[in-house]
């Protein structure tokens, strides 16, 4: 009998997945390192389908796409498999549940003893946002709840291994380096060039040379959502239609009909500004089934992406995320390479590389060390349980530090015993030194500091002349490319600030009326503007000795070409883009992006225009220097306990306060805001449920709510602008952003409101996701343990109540069924299509 890992059949075990399986039945923990598509899954489902582990079985994964798509795969199976993620619970007492991590953190930490946990991709333990979530699960879970870790890009397991072994658990590892499929790495250009005069354009010719070497099925990871849609319309409109994919009325419906139009020609793209039912029930499935010929998916999917083709190609491993461009680590270029080859269909898999781009030499497994920062609410509900046990809350914190994943002891500031904790204050005092000292001495002690780039101040540093393009400005509360906020080009004197499509990103740019058609019949060529020709005499006289002559009528050709000499001069490294005409003027648009324009540079190597400034006095202060990070500044190397201290989450014996004990709640910020919220006693909890929906928004609905929630307001009025990674930037939760709670009470009444909306930046996927983010939350606070106030057993009542008003128009997990045809039919071999 076959089963199924993913989309890799398996007939029978290899050696090293039976020892697993044994190790696991002897009572050990296992953590695995194998290659990706080697078959970690199917461990698993041979312990469920050998019934020989009595109790709960537990599959955690890394998204929900993920978790839902398994579920999908094992009730196929005729299993009975329940599913705990944000936004979807069903049968959670099933005898094997798949879920996301955090959801089975809480359960951990309420006492919950499942009979084994699997941890997929375990190297999140170095994931800067939820890694403290992968150490807290496994640093919590009971000794008799076994542990089964899967990664295949961790370069030190053996050091987790240990690790096991150091917090008392009986750990074994399982190493299998041998891909099921062999990889090997071809350079595009090598391939010969048969490609017809037709086919145009960089990646489709390129595409074309690998169709033709039959090394499709294709998968290509680019940066950013424009570029994975950019390449697969390219691909699609160059290559021949000799082939077309049929879909059924439900696939084409739901696939909407710009997507039904690429997969027709068997391409697709795939990111998250697609719905998840777009990506799960039509583009995935088509994959598997080998239905389509070339895949464009975005960097950000990499690990979430629950396929494999024959061949890879990643195209950059540069890529921005909001106002900071990051790069593709080692680790996950390994993942994304390892998607290269599908187990019991090919003999082999291609990594497809051209000159300048990633290769596999440039991937590599990542040497897993914990994260600086520390689960700051796993930390607040173990001293709470241990304060109603009668016990030191302190000593149980100090428990739980010595068994996470390091050697080193992890100070947390109530190593003193029973020393009460003390408020940290600045003494305004001044030494003698100090006071003997003039006025003029103190004005040198007096520092202008700037907001950098990350949100925390810094000094201000000497200004730099770099072009607009390498910049940023400061809009709305964040940190945005300058060509993509209007005000910052209006510090360019001459134009009007206009709005563009330019090489395919939304940006702005400067218009200018350069000159006027002829108003007289004798007269056939334009007329310059006076404003433009008297700039353009000043910009050449301050080049060279002796101005230019320029004539004040030109003709169109005369015109551009003078344009393109005269614009850099007078903007300061301004393009042209294009002509327009407009109420009988020639208007020449301008694209801002190369002029010159002064910024700072933050300690993080970014530009900044106009950052946001403030004076800072530097006297001689009787107060050390973790104290004054922690009373002001944003770099706090406090203490953890000075912190919570701070925040108002514990008190002077470590005992957490009722802010704490809310905040334990959550797994990252939201129980700050939540708290902070509910303290305000005129805050309608009414208004409050709708304002949630702006905890996990992000960046990209800020134009909807411009003037700012009362949810903000509050934050700030309880924790300043401070700074604590993972919990506040500035004194909002990390993934904070406006505009979230008037999408979902618009939804809320019609959920066509969304098409209002979509277009731009903005994607249905977009839309999708706040909405769902915004249940999760609420179903967060719903299933939370109960507390005695009345205000937060409202918030409860409100959220379990709009929970099952909250419901979207599809579910989830209702998907169509791919046709007969798709199931039986694979696609004709590329080289037999007429070119």
């Amino acid at each position: 009998m076959t089963l199924h890992s993913i989309d890799i059949p398996l007939t029978l075990p290899d050696l090293w997945q039976q020892d697993a399986v044994r190790q696991i039945l002897e009572g050990r923990d296992v953590v695995v390192d194998a290659p990706t598509g080697a078959g970690k899954t199917y461990i698993f489902e041979m312990l469920v389908e050998s019934r020989k582990l009595q109790g709960q079985l537990i599959f955690t994964v890394p998204t929900r796409a993920l978790a839902n798509d398994k579920l999908l795969e094992w009730r196929h199976k005729g299993w009975n498999v329940g599913i705990a993620t944000g936004d979807i619970t069903d049968n959670l007492n099933a005898p094997v549940l798949v879920a996301t991590l955090e959801t089975q953190k809480a359960r951990l930490l309420q006492g919950a003893q499942p009979r084994l946990i699997v941890i997929d991709e375990y190297q999140m333990i170095q994931d800067p946002s939820r890694g403290t979530n992968y150490e807290m699960t496994i640093a919590v879970a009971a000794p008799n709840t076994q542990l089964l870790l899967l990664s295949g890009s961790v370069q030190n397991p053996a050091d987790v291994v240990d690790w096991l072994r150091r917090i008392g658990r009986k750990a074994h590892l399982i190493s299998h380096r041998e891909r099921p499929v062999p990889q090997e790495q071809l350079y595009l250009e090598a391939l010969p060039d048969r490609a017809p005069k037709s086919i145009y354009g960089f990646w489709p010719r390129f595409l074309y040379r690998a169709l033709q070497a039959e090394l499709d099925p294709i998968l290509i990871f680019a940066p950013q959502r424009k570029d994975a849609e950019r390449i697969a319309r390219q691909v699609a409109a160059s290559l021949p239609e000799d082939d077309p994919l049929e879909l059924s009325p439900e696939q084409r419906n739901l696939a909407g009909e710009a997507l039904a139009k690429l997969l027709k020609s068997r391409v697709a793209f795939h990111h998250s500004g697609l719905s998840y039912r777009q990506r799960a029930g039509v583009i995935e499935p088509l994959a598997k089934a080998g239905q389509l010929r070339i895949v464009v998916a975005t960097t950000g999917l990499g690990a979430g992406i629950n396929f494999s083709m024959r061949s890879v190609i990643v195209t950059e491993r540069d890529y921005r995320q909001r106002d900071q461009v990051s790069q593709v680590r080692p680790d996950e270029l390994l993942q994304m390479f390892g998607r290269a080859g599908r187990r019991g269909l090919d003999d082999r898999g291609y990594v497809l590389v051209l000159p300048q781009k990633p290769r596999l030499e440039d991937a590599a497994p990542i040497t897993v060390r914990r994260i600086h920062q520390l689960d700051w609410p796993s930390f607040l509900g173990l001293m709470q349980q241990a304060h109603q046990l009668g016990q030191d809350p302190r000593k149980a914190a100090l428990k739980l530090a010595a068994s996470l994943f390091t050697h080193s002891p992890l100070p947390l500031g109530f190593e003193s015993g029973s020393t009460p904790l003390t408020t940290p204050t600045v003494h305004k005092q001044l030494s003698p030194a100090a006071t003997s000292h003039s006025s003029a001495l103190n004005a040198k002690d007096t520092l202008i500091e700037i907001l950098n780039s990350q949100g925390t101040w810094e000094r201000r540093r000497g200004p730099h002349e770099v072009q607009l393009q390498h910049t940023l400005s400061f809009h709305r509360n964040h940190w945005k490319p300058s060509t993509q906020v209007a005000g910052t080009l209006s510090r360019f004197p001459h134009g009007n600030t206009c709005k563009i499509q330019h090489k395919g990103k939304r940006q702005y740019a400067k218009e200018w009326v350069v000159a006027h058609f002829p108003t007289q019949s004798d007269h056939h060529s334009l007329l310059l503007n006076k404003k433009y020709r008297k700039a353009a005499v000043q910009a050449f006289a301050n080049t060279s000795a002796k101005a230019p002559s320029i004539p004040k009528r030109m003709d169109l050709a005369q015109l551009e070409s003078h344009l393109r000499k005269a614009l850099p001069l007078i903007t300061q490294g301004g393009q042209l883009i294009d002509l327009l005409e407009r109420n009988s003027s020639v208007i020449a648009r301008v694209d801002m992006a190369a002029a010159s324009i002064t910024a700072r540079k933050d300690s993080h190597g970014n530009f900044l225009v106009d950052p946001p400034e403030r004076e800072v006095t530097r006297a001689y202060e009787n107060f050390s220097l973790k104290d004054h990070a922690l009373a002001g500044s944003s770099r706090s190397d406090a203490s953890p306990a000075k912190i919570w201290l701070q925040l108002g989450l514990i008190n002077a014996r470590g005992i957490p306060t009722r802010r704490g004990v809310l905040f334990s709640y959550f797994n990252h910020g939201e129980g700050l805001a939540v708290a902070a919220a509910l303290e305000d006693a005129d805050y309608p909890i009414e208004q409050l449920v709708w304002d949630l929906a702006n905890l996990r928004t992000g960046h990209r609905f800020d134009e909807l709510g411009d003037l700012g929630s009362r949810l903000s307001y509050v934050c700030r009025e309880s924790y300043g602008s401070v700074s604590h990674p993972g919990y506040l930037h500035r004194g909002l939760p990390e993934e904070y952003g406006e505009g979230g709670s008037e999408l979902v009470f618009n939804l809320s009444k019609s959920a066509r409101w969304k098409y209002e909306i979509i277009g731009g930046e903005i994607s249905e996927g977009d839309v999708e996701r706040v909405w769902l983010e915004w249940k999760s939350v609420l179903r967060q606070i719903a299933n939370a343990p109960e507390f005695p106030w009345s205000r937060w057993q409202e918030l409860q009542a409100q959220a379990r109540e709009r929970i099952q008003i909250a419901t979207t128009s599809h579910n989830l997990l209702d998907l169509p069924a791919l046709t007969v045809r798709q199931r039986s039919r694979k696609p004709m071999p590329f080289r037999a299509r007429r070119s």
